[in-house]
């Protein structure tokens, strides 16, 4: 059962990551790249927003993490626009999505909810609430040289979040119960009622009509990434599922 668990989520993240590069090719990376243009009005360098580039593409993640790199000098490393830009943010994406697979898996385990077809719906749309949706209703994603606060604070709110979150969902899912809703709103709700760390009262270069397209596009994104790594990896759970069923017991030997 584990190595079938781990196959599908393997090819579930190959293909839900291959089609979501793609999408980021087209979509995410040109405001990027506009978004570079501003980078003398804004405070970061090339060298920097080359590296964010390839950082933020990845779905599931904070947009907002650019900071990452904040402290790296111009000078060093980044990739090239082009064809190098690409390949990395593509192996970067087909990454994550692995991550992102082997949690619904591990989640689907613990809480013994196989993954399913006719589930698998509902767990991309529980992933895309729990790492993108929530998180970005207090940290929206941002754009290389938009003011930001502490990168520590930021990580710190955004992980409770991601956790406040699916614990709440994972609640629901196991039990009707009324207190378990009463719950569930309060974990979703807690972390906003906290707040998530304010950034600087800085001046940007970055056009406001740009920094919401790119939240925008990039949610969007995020949206179509979950809900083919959810539908997908239900898929091939349950082909896997009918081929090992097929299989005479003797023969596993």
């Amino acid at each position: 059962m584990i190595r079938n668990l781990f196959a599908a989520a393997l090819l579930a993240a190959i293909c839900a990551g291959l089609v979501t590069a793609a999408i980021q090719h087209f979509r995410v990376t040109p405001i990027i790249l506009h978004a570079e243009t501003f980078e003398g009005e804004g405070g970061h360098s090339h060298g920097e927003a080359a590296a964010v580039a390839d950082h933020v593409d990845a779905p599931g993640t904070p947009a907002h993490s650019h900071d990452v790199v904040a402290a790296v000098e111009a000078e060093e490393w980044a990739p090239q626009d082009g064809f190098e830009r690409t390949a990395y943010t593509t192996l970067a994406t087909v990454l994550a999505a692995a991550g992102f697979a082997l949690v619904i898996g591990a989640v689907s385990m613990f809480a013994n909810i196989p993954v399913t077809f006719a589930n698998g719906f509902l767990w991309g749309l529980a992933g895309f609430l729990t790492f993108s949706l929530a998180p970005a209703y207090g940290l929206a994603p941002e754009l290389p040289g938009m003011p930001a606060a502490d990168l520590v604070a930021r990580q710190i709110w955004w992980v409770g979040t991601a956790l406040a979150t699916g614990c709440a969902i994972l609640l629901l899912a196991k039990t009707r119960a009324s207190w378990a809703f009463a719950v569930a709103a309060l974990l979703v709700i807690a972390p906003h009622i906290i707040g998530a760390p304010v950034a600087p009262d800085e001046p940007s270069g970055v056009p406001a009509h740009l920094a919401t397209e790119f939240a925008a596009i990039t949610l969007g994104t995020s949206f179509v990434f979950w809900l083919l790594l959810g539908s997908l990896f239900g898929k091939f759970s349950d082909v896997f599922a009918t081929r090992s069923a097929a299989i005479p017991n003797g023969a596993h030997a």
